[in-house]
């Protein structure tokens, strides 16, 4: 039986989570199911409400309950927002170990090691659950340590030429 792949889009610039999209949109019209687990991007995304009027090909899911980012909570809140973050990793072990999907996509997951909410070792250990399913994780920044999980690493950058406006 053949391990499914493991693709990093990463980098610093626009368009990490629209690559990934891009690449459940490909699985879903060849008939795979894809799972999409969205880290550290706040409740109030708009995007979220179109994304899911592509079920059941492409599942969203997003435990977070605040509409403000990570970075803009509290404390108190950073640490409910952690809780949730555990169940987030525990239920995409689950989906995994299920086989739910054909295409896993964990996206900003690159961000909870960098905040060291999770650890490479975490990771690691979900991606060993993996059996055909191929997973996508997304984030800025990934370490030697990270990119050595990888079959294949993608980075972002956006360029803007001199003089032009940003879109």
């Amino acid at each position: 039986m053949a391990k499914g792949l493991v693709y990093i889009y990463a980098g610093e610039g626009r368009g990490k989570s629209p690559a990934a999209l891009g690449r459940a949109l490909q699985a879903a019209m060849e008939g795979k199911n894809v799972v999409i687990i969205q880290f550290l991007k706040g409740n109030g995304m708009k995007s979220k409400d179109f994304l899911r009027r592509m079920e059941p090909e492409i599942k969203l899911f997003c435990f977070e309950k605040s509409q403000e980012s990570y970075e803009d909570l509290s404390e108190e809140k950073k640490q409910e927002a952690i809780a949730n973050i555990k169940n987030e990793m525990n239920f995409a072990k689950k989906v995994l170990v299920t086989r739910e999907c054909d295409l896993l996509i964990l996206d900003e997951v690159l961000r909870l090691v960098e905040k060291k909410i999770v650890t490479a070792e975490d990771l690691k250990a979900l991606l060993d659950c993996r059996e055909e399913a191929d997973i996508i994780l997304t984030g800025c920044k990934a370490d030697g340590e990270i990119c050595a999980l990888a079959d294949e690493i993608s980075r972002i950058e956006t360029w803007e030429p001199e003089g032009k406006a940003r879109i």
